[in-house]
This record gives structure tokens, C-alpha cells and sequence, in this order.
């Protein structure tokens, strides 16, 4: 699996504990990538891999299109 430059540095996830046992999680950063474990240990994982294939979908999407840059000053 190859990810970009792109693709590297940190991501914030926010964690639920689950009614029925483990946990979930969301990518703050990119609200496609959802993942569940049992553990805390397994989520890590489990976020990991959500998060490259979200970040893998992105990048095909993208190399096919028209891009530009906007910079929004403070």
C-alpha cells in the first residue's frame, strides 16, 4: 500500500467505548475514516487502515483531476 507525502503525520481520532463491548472511532480530519476494535490497541489499527485507504481513495480521485490552491489568510 503506498501512500504520499500526503498521507503522513497525525490525525486526530475521537473514541467511543460501545454499549456492547470495544470501541469506535472517527478521523477528525477525514470524516470517511471509521473504524471498530475491541480494544484500544485494535482501534489504533483499525483507524490506521481506515485512514490509508481513505487517504489511497483521495489520491486516485484527485490525480485525475483539475487542481488549485486557496489560501485563506488568518
Amino acid at each position: 500500500m503506498k501512500i504520499s507525502k500526503v498521507g503522513k503525520g497525525k490525525y486526530t481520532v475521537i473514541v467511543l467505548k460501545e454499549r456492547e463491548g470495544g470501541y469506535s472511532g472517527k478521523c477528525l480530519e477525514l470524516p470517511g475514516a471509521i473504524s471498530e476494535g475491541e480494544t484500544i490497541k485494535e482501534l489504533k489499527e483499525n483507524m490506521t487502515d481506515a485512514i490509508k485507504l481513505v487517504l489511497e481513495s483521495i489520491e486516485s480521485r484527485s490525480s485525475k483531476a483539475k487542481k488549485f490552491i486557496i489560501n485563506i489568510p488568518a
